[in-house]
């Protein structure tokens, strides 16, 4: 009597799987309409999906759909940017992610390896069992730009030889350098994933502060604004219940001293020494709650005191 229960149950969980395949694919259809937007390269096999949900044919589709989502980004950060987005449907789909691979030709081999690389870390913590491909359409919108090298820079700011700045140039005011901090307040941090990012990814941007894992979570980045905003960025896209900057503090550096100075200027605005994960008596009965006096006292030593009330709505002490 085994067997044809797990017949059975095979059947309706590979119906599943199609029914989910179909309506992605029929919601993708919808909101990129245009032919220059989505492209269905097996139309055979989408027929073949629809036929087997349906209940036309008992037959499970071998045939693997395959759709390209061709974007043109225009947002604050990009401008321009083509971008095709490929996706490849895997019989397991979505119990396991399908083949996405991203094209942009504004994009070297490294940087799209490291693209994709984090969209499916993404992806494989945010969506597993779920369908992606928006998904993964919407973090390639929000994320494209940290990976994009700005091929103006080299070219705009080194003048041509044997060219003399004009007067203008040289006596118009410089923009001032930005030195920021920004307070986060999450409802929880406890994947330990996320942590080992919030970690390394400060240390890449040469960003202090300090994170406070548990319920409520609390990270504090300081530094360059331009390198606040671009951990910000990629912080936010992770899965949250509850993600938001509490209160940002930014402080202009004047440009115009020498290099190192501006950068000791700079230094001498950090509250922090690097950047750590604080616990602070971890309580509760899954050690999810931290001793908020003994985070106040942190913060008071080093000059943030105020702040507690500002994520607490109490004075600390």
């Amino acid at each position: 009597m085994t067997l044809p229960v797990m017949e059975s149950s095979n059947i309706m969980a590979h119906l599943e799987q199609a029914e989910s395949h179909l309506a992605e694919i029929e919601l993708l259809s919808s909101m990129y309409p245009g032919e220059d937007e989505l492209v269905i390269t097996d139309q055979l096999a989408v027929a073949e999906l629809r036929e087997y949900v349906e209940g036309a044919t008992d037959t499970y589709p071998l045939s693997r759909p395959h759709i390209l989502i061709k974007q043109k980004l225009d947002t604050d950060t990009v401008k321009g940017v083509n971008v095709t987005i490929s996706c490849t449907y895997s019989s397991d789909y979505p119990n396991v992610l399908p083949e996405i691979a991203v094209r942009c030709p504004d994009l070297s081999r490294s940087q799209q390896a490291q693209l994709h690389s984090d969209m499916n870390a993404y992806l494989s913590e945010s969506c597993r069992g779920d369908v992606c491909v928006l998904s993964a359409v919407e973090w390639v919108k929000d994320n494209v730009h940290l990976y994009l090298t700005d091929k103006s820079t080299s070219s705009s700011s080194t003048a041509a030889p044997g060219r003399k700045e004009s007067r203008s140039t040289c006596s118009s005011p410089q923009p001032k350098e930005q030195f920021s901090r920004l307070w986060i307040y999450s409802h929880h941090i406890y994947n330990k994933r996320k942590r080992k990012n919030i970690l390394e990814w400060s240390k890449e941007l040469d960003l202090s502060g300090f994170s406070m894992p548990g319920k409520p979570g609390i990270i504090c980045v300081e530094g360059p604004q331009s390198a606040c905003e671009d951990f910000w960025a990629r912080v936010k896209v992770l899965t949250w219940k509850k993600i938001i900057i509490r209160h940002r503090e930014d402080v202009a550096v004047d440009s115009r001293r020498a290099e190192a100075s501006v950068a000791d200027n700079a230094d001498s605005l950090r509250r922090f020494t690097g950047f750590e994960e604080a616990m602070f008596d971890p309580h509760g009965n899954r050690g999810n709650h931290m001793n908020l006096g003994q985070l106040y006292q942190y913060l008071n030593e080093r000059g943030c005191g105020d702040v507690f009330q500002l994520y607490f709505g109490i004075e600390g002490r």
